[in-house]
């Protein structure tokens, strides 16, 4: 008699542990504080786990997490130099005409005596 073949144990993490699971949790919390090293270190993680067989939910909240506030950060700084640019050109501008009047700046109409010395 002649027994089917058994099929290929399923994988099974040595200690109960996942490979890349714990690299995953500490990129979540990284990716929160230092976005980019987050994003890299839930790539990371991902890759350890899909190789061993396994599924990595931390890594994945990792990248996403890491991915969303780089994108955010980047915006941020953008905005922030662009106002700074225009308040810079104010004061120029201002500067100029002895911070008396009005002057325009990037499209719009500044009252140099609301700029500040």
């Amino acid at each position: 008699m002649t027994t089917a073949p058994t099929p290929p144990p399923a994988p099974s993490a040595a200690a109960g542990t996942v490979p890349g699971k714990t690299l995953g949790i500490v990129a979540l919390i990284v990716a929160i504080f230092f976005n980019v090293i987050g994003l890299i270190l839930g790539i990371v993680a991902l890759v350890q786990s899909r190789k061993a067989g396994y599924k990595n939910g931390p890594a994945i909240a990792a990248i996403i997490v890491g991915a969303l506030l780089t994108i955010v950060a980047i915006v941020v700084i953008i905005s922030v130099a662009s106002v700074i640019g225009v308040a810079t050109e104010a004061y120029q501008a201002c500067e100029a005409v002895d911070f008396s009047g009005t002057v325009i700046v990037a499209g719009a109409e500044v009252s140099c005596t609301t700029v500040s010395r």
